[in-house]
C-alpha cells in the first residue's frame, strides 16, 4: 500500500492535472479570442436579427425547460448540470447560422461548457432578445393574484385580531376601574374565532 501512495498515485495525478491546467489555458486563449470579437458579433446579430427570431423560437421552443430556464436566467450551477442539453441547444444555433454560436459550440465542445461560461452566455443573452416576453408576462400574473388573495385575506385576519386585541384591552382597563362580576366572559368573547 505504501508503494502505492508514493510512486503510482503521484504519477496519475501529474497525468491529469496536466490536461486540467492545459484545458483551462486553451480555454482561456478561447475566451480571450472570442471576447475580441464580440463587437463583430453583435453587429452581425443585429444585421440579421429579423430572419434569426423565428428559426431562434423554434429552437427555444423545441428545448428542455433546463436549456428555457438557463437561457433566460443563466447561472454557472445550472451550466454544469445541463452540459449536454447544452451542447445540443448550441449545436442548433450552430445550424442556423447564429452569430458567434459556431466559434462557443466548437470551444464549448473541445473544452467543456464550464470553462467556456462567459462566451455561453453571451450567446444566450442574445438568443433571449429574440425570445417573446408574453411568456414572461402570461405566466407571473396567475401566481400574484393567488398571493395578493392570500395576503389581503392574512392583513384581514390580522387587522380583525388587532381590534379584538383592543377590545381585550380595552376590557381589562375597565375592569380594573369598575369591578364587574362578568369580566372573564368578555375576555372570551373577544378571543378570535380560529378558522
Amino acid at each position: 500500500m505504501g508503494y502505492w501512495k508514493s510512486k503510482v498515485l503521484p504519477k496519475i495525478k501529474k497525468v491529469f492535472e496536466k490536461d486540467s491546467t492545459a484545458k483551462k489555458a486553451a480555454a482561456a486563449e478561447a475566451i480571450k479570442n472570442f471576447d475580441e470579437s464580440k463587437e463583430e458579433i453583435s453587429k452581425e446579430f443585429e444585421e440579421k436579427r429579423t430572419e434569426l427570431g423565428p428559426k431562434v423560437i423554434e429552437i427555444f421552443e423545441a428545448s428542455t425547460a433546463e436549456i428555457k430556464t438557463l437561457v433566460k436566467d443563466p447561472k454557472e450551477a445550472g451550466l454544469k448540470k445541463q452540459t449536454t442539453s447544452v451542447q445540443k441547444f448550441l449545436d442548433e444555433l450552430v445550424k442556423i447560422e447564429f452569430p458567434g454560436s459556431k466559434v462557443v459550440s466548437e470551444a464549448s465542445s473541445k473544452f467543456g461548457p464550464a470553462y467556456v461560461s462567459g462566451p455561453i452566455f453571451f450567446v444566450f443573452e442574445k438568443v433571449s432578445t429574440l425570445i417573446p416576453v408574453e411568456e414572461k408576462a402570461v405566466e407571473p400574473p396567475a401566481p400574484e393574484t393567488k398571493t395578493e388573495e392570500a395576503t389581503s385575506s392574512t392583513e384581514k385576519e390580522i387587522v380583525v385580531e388587532e381590534e379584538k386585541k383592543t377590545e381585550v384591552v380595552a376590557a381589562e382597563a375597565s375592569e380594573k376601574t369598575e369591578p364587574v362580576a362578568e369580566p372573564p366572559a368578555k375576555v372570551e368573547e373577544a378571543e378570535p374565532p380560529k378558522p
